[in-house]
């Protein structure tokens, strides 16, 4: 059982749902309560300071999207969204604006809570060179989780900066999409290995990195990804 003080902020504008969810949640071993609408969300994020938000990305007026980008503006919480939608663009979307992982509806509440139970699992990625690092223009500061490059921060979300920091500290070996989820998330995560590619593809968007002339990550077609050496 999970330690009792970790929040579950529920954002489902379906009350029933809700209600179930948080019960459910309760019965695992966390405090949970439920808000309906985005603002609302939003307002909850901001005074309890969840562990982990479910979020629905079919609210009305604010969806889940808009929700959940304007959550990474001021927490670092995992987000794990729920969605009733089966194109596959969606949840790229979720996932691009900073959640952590999805569900489609219908889903179990057991299958729901061992969601929650691998985010928080997550262990934090320990590189194995120097906590501080440059390649070339980009500056790696693991310890204090920033990145510049030539001088500028770049915001990264946390699982970007783990990722980032996975890949950097084995310059020129290839790691699997399977080694870095294990890594990453969570060796019992069994979502869609795809979320990888995802995460790589903020990376490099916020990096200013050439998929075709890569400078930093390198596609390793068929495997998974390898940081260039410097």
């Amino acid at each position: 059982m999970e330690e009792p003080d970790l929040s579950v902020l529920v954002v489902e504008d379906e009350t029933d749902l809700a209600t179930m969810i948080c019960t459910y949640v309760q019965a695992a071993g966390f405090r949970a309560h439920a808000v309906h609408a985005g603002p609302d969300a939003l307002a909850a994020a901001r005074t309890d300071q969840p562990a982990v938000v479910i979020l629905d990305l079919g609210l009305p007026g604010m969806d889940g999207i808009e929700v959940c980008r304007q959550l990474r503006t001021f927490t670092d919480c995992y987000v794990l969204m729920l969605t009733a939608r089966t194109d596959e663009i969606d949840k790229v979307i979720g996932l691009s604006v900073g959640a952590d992982d999805y569900i489609t509806k219908p889903f179990s509440l057991r299958e729901l809570v061992a969601r929650i139970q691998a985010v928080l699992r997550r262990p934090r990625t320990k590189p194995k060179q120097a906590e501080a690092t440059s390649f070339g223009e980009l500056q790696l500061d693991v310890a204090g989780r920033r990145v510049e490059i030539g001088g500028t921060p770049v915001d990264l979300t946390r699982t970007e900066f783990d990722v980032l920091a996975l890949l950097a500290a084995s310059p020129g070996i290839v790691l699997a999409r399977r080694r870095i989820i294990d890594e990453v998330w969570d060796p019992a995560w069994v979502g869609d290995e795809h979320v990888v590619d995802v995460h790589v593809a903020n990376l490099r968007s916020k990096l200013g990195d050439d998929p075709a002339a890569p400078t930093y990550i390198e596609t390793v077609r068929g495997i998974g990804y390898r940081w260039v050496r410097p």
